[in-house]
């Protein structure tokens, strides 16, 4: 037989049989955390509810975490991302650099802040943006930076704050994807000027089923947060003022802030567990022809919410969607296209914020072009010939082997 007919995609036989582990990230600690809380409610006939101990400690816990500074919780990864631009005070129909590939959450709150979102390229051959690409969409109109590091992976965020000094520009990182990713040991989420991070049940920690959280190490900064994801109370302000500003309630509550507290407890071992299969699995990789691994920037310690591969369709006798289906069919855990830019969505084509009215785009306050197109022929190239190996911190050896098993097998059949 072939070695095409030896594949599973044709019949033959799955290296991975049994289906891969679950994360097992909730566990009876968590349980008891909540037990507690409802104990403490029942006896003292009060109901939990938000801004108390257990939020005021997770949010403490996690700015310690992060090497000091000031924690928001919030109720989504993409509330964070809307209260860390709001915190900034961003005049309307003002322009919003951000990066090409993100989740629609990350792109969103600009236009729900009646800003304009304003796509920056990759950097060649990432997912990620870097410094050049975004210094060329600064414009007088620019008023703020927002940038991701995408399935875990650092961008060079000390180069980019360095764009945002020089234009006096503030900077928004996105961390949803990143938690416990560092530079030379400093996490991400600490270099700009406010982070934003997702707590949801499949980020590397959770507060149970949602939430977010909001850091910065500017204490003015974590005040306007406050009053960003509160309706406006007057947070850090002189008694006797009355709210502030108008927003919502974005605000977590201690249910979920006691869940995320015993999950930070855990956070550094699935982040280095991540990064111990990633090696592994690097390695065994590197031997193949038509795979590769890309290099992560200088110092960069990525904590890997996925393994970003990718193929030299030029060395095989298949496409990168063939290839991967031949993978998923052994039984690997791959998605052959991340193809994350919310720039070629409905509501970003059809300028869908505010009814009909095409806001904020369409204001005649908008002095930049209501509809200027966004070709990044950079992350279109990217996203051409990679895709995402999902890896979690459950996998042991016979995950890693098999896994490298399949890629070898499917490489084999189609290698010319």
């Amino acid at each position: 037989m072939s070695e095409n007919g030896h594949l599973a995609i044709n019949g033959g036989p799955k290296v991975r049989k049994n289906p891969f582990p679950e994360r097992g990230l909730l566990g009876e600690e968590e349980k008891k955390a909540a037990i507690a809380l409802f104990d403490e409610a029942i006896a003292s006939g009060s109901a939990f509810g938000y801004l108390g101990p257990e939020e005021e400690a997770y949010c403490s816990e996690f700015a310690e975490f992060m090497g000091g500074g000031y924690a928001d919780a919030v109720n989504s990864g993409t509330t964070a991302v809307y209260v860390a631009l709001r915190a900034l005070n961003l005049e309307p129909f003002t322009e919003v650099v951000v990066s090409p590939i993100t989740d629609p959450g990350g792109m969103m709150p600009i236009a729900l802040l009646n800003c304009i979102p304003v796509v920056t390229d990759s950097a060649p051959g990432k997912y990620n943006t870097d410094a050049n690409e975004i210094e060329k969409m600064i414009t007088p109109l620019t008023s703020a930076i927002l940038v991701a590091h995408i399935g875990g992976e650092p961008l060079d965020i000390e180069a980019i704050v360095a764009v945002g000094k020089k234009y006096g520009i503030p900077v928004v990182e996105d961390c949803a994807q990143a938690h416990g990713a560092a530079i030379r040991g400093r996490k991400v989420g600490s270099f700009g000027d406010i982070a934003a991070f997702s707590t949801m049940f499949g980020k590397h920690h959770c507060t149970g089923g949602q939430g977010g959280v909001v850091f910065t190490r500017d204490e003015t900064l974590y005040w306007r947060a406050r009053q960003a994801s509160d309706r406006g109370k007057p947070f850090g302000l002189p008694d006797g003022l009355t709210n502030a500003i108008a927003s919502l309630n974005f605000n977590l509550n201690d249910l979920a802030a006691a869940i995320g507290r015993v999950q930070l407890k855990k956070l550094p071992l699935i982040v280095q567990k991540r990064r111990d299969v990633a090696a592994q699995l690097t390695e065994r990789l590197s031997k193949l022809e038509a795979v590769a691994v890309p290099r992560q920037i200088e110092g960069a310690e990525a904590s890997f919410w996925w393994l970003r591969l990718e193929v030299d369709e030029n060395k095989l006798s298949c496409d990168k969607e063939t290839f991967c289906r031949a993978l998923i069919a052994e039984g690997i855990p791959v998605n052959p296209s991340y193809r994350a830019m919310p720039h070629l969505m409905d509501w970003f084509q059809k300028q869908r914020a505010f009814g009909t009215s095409g806001y904020p785009w369409r204001a005649p306050a908008y002095k930049g072009d209501p509809d200027r197109k966004f070709e990044l022929p950079n992350a279109m190239a990217a996203t051409s010939v990679q895709f995402n190996l999902y890896v979690t911190e459950s996998w042991g050896q016979q995950e890693i082997e098999d896994t490298a098993a399949a890629f070898e097998k499917v490489e084999r059949a189609y290698l010319k």
